[in-house]
């Protein structure tokens, strides 16, 4: 009796200890970041020791609280950020450095590449990648059908859009061969829009995000080829007034042609399984393709006691298990070298995603939303400016200068 005694009391001991030890990991996220999340922090918890109790906040305010949080020493231990918002709180002294602990990981070069470079600020780690989103050419089959184009080929040119575009309008009705979400919407228009530059070996932004260099041949075409589809109405009115509300036109199953994210493939399956649909990559104004590289990169608030936790939580993500399962709910594989075992058994259209990585770019500047995303900046006044106004040049010129502008005063 005794001995049993001491051996319950050696494992209550051990019990005692170990749940002791286990931490919380405080973690917020934006909202609208899906159930792929949601399901491994759940699975993770359900494993029991350490845990991580997630806030949603809203989109619009996620960037703005933190840096609130952080200066009142109120922040969270980590944080999924939109990987385009890193650089900027890294070079305010804000996160965590895990450049060896990233480095050191045995699958480090295959991780998303965009994703670790807008991670990194001179020439430390501070993001990795945590949700991987790319953007992705999607034509409607039926449409394509009854248009007498093979439902089976997938565009390779923007010529070859155009024209397809063409003869889907003439179908009639409210149908219509193109989408674009271009009113003020420059977060839109940076996802679907600059793929036909990049593809074609030219950028808005020189490499170090000093220099604007939006004014090139390759920016010039591209936007003559929308001038175009506008003009000979293969877009719908409204694209002139979306500000994004209706960036998933595609799926009302009258648009034969629309860029969109690699995301959509799993809306499309799920809650508009009427609707037949091919996918491929986004073609460049030369026809070579390119993508941009979204979603959020995993940061970490600089002087958190609990580092070590938040390191295992993210291992897990990162794990084949991990990975299954944000797969499973809709997000694309984090890692390259199990990104085909991941998706095995899923809708095969998510490989063209996985393949838009090697491809994508994301811009890297410590002024993107004052850039880009700003529904006033320069950007997306741009964009409507000299898509559907009828000066092109100064649309050109005046953005230039004003992305020009807002870098220099920066810096």
């Amino acid at each position: 009796m005794l001995k049993r005694q001491f051996a319950i009391a050696a494992l209550m001991s051990v019990y005692m200890a170990s749940t002791a030890s286990a931490e919380t990991i405080s973690m917020w996220v934006r909202s609208g970041i899906g159930d792929s999340f949601k399901e491994v922090v759940k699975s993770f918890n359900d494993k029991g020791g350490d845990k991580v109790e997630m806030t949603e906040v809203p989109f619009s305010e996620l960037v703005q609280k933190y840096a609130t949080a952080v200066a009142g020493g109120q922040a969270p231990d980590a944080l999924s950020l939109d990987l385009i918002y890193t650089p900027a709180f890294a070079s305010a002294g804000q996160l965590e450095d895990l450049s060896d602990w990233a480095k050191a990981l045995p699958y480090f070069n295959s991780l998303s590449p965009s994703h670790v470079k807008l991670g990194t600020y001179d020439g430390k780690i501070y993001g990795m990648p945590l949700s991987v989103e790319t953007s992705i050419f999607a034509w409607n089959k039926d449409l394509y059908k009854k248009a007498g184009l093979d439902p089976e080929k997938a565009p390779k040119t923007w010529e070859e859009i155009t024209a397809n575009a063409e003869k889907i309008r003439a179908l009639g009705g409210d149908t219509y061969g193109f989408y674009f979400s271009g009113g003020g919407c420059g977060g839109c228009m940076i996802f679907t829009f600059t793929p036909l530059v990049w593809g074609a070996g030219a950028d808005i932004l020189s490499a170090d995000g000093k220099t604007a260099t939006l004014d090139t041949p390759q920016m010039r075409k591209a936007v003559d080829i929308y001038r175009n589809l506008v003009a000979k109405d293969t877009v719908p009115a409204g694209s002139a007034s979306d500000n994004g509300v209706n960036f998933l036109s595609f799926t009302n199953g009258k648009i034969g042609q629309q860029s969109l994210g690699a995301f959509a493939i799993g809306t499309l399956v799920t809650q508009h399984p009427e609707i037949n649909f091919g996918v491929t990559l986004i073609p460049g104004v030369d026809g070579k393709p390119s993508s941009f590289a979204g979603g959020d990169n995993f940061v970490v608030t600089k002087g958190t006691p609990r580092l070590d936790a938040v390191k295992k939580f993210l291992e897990y993500t990162y794990s084949v298990e991990g990975q299954k399962i944000m797969a499973k709910f809709g997000s694309l594989p984090t890692r390259g070298d199990i990104a085909n075992e991941v998706l095995d058994g899923l809708d095969p259209r998510l490989k063209v995603g996985i393949e838009a990585i090697a491809v994508a770019k994301t811009p890297y500047t410590l002024q993107f939303n004052d850039l880009i995303n700003s529904s006033n900046g320069p950007w997306a006044t741009f964009i409507n400016a000299s898509i559907y106004g009828s000066d092109v040049d100064g649309a050109f010129s005046n953005a230039q200068a004003e992305m020009q502008s807002i870098i220099d005063a920066a810096n």
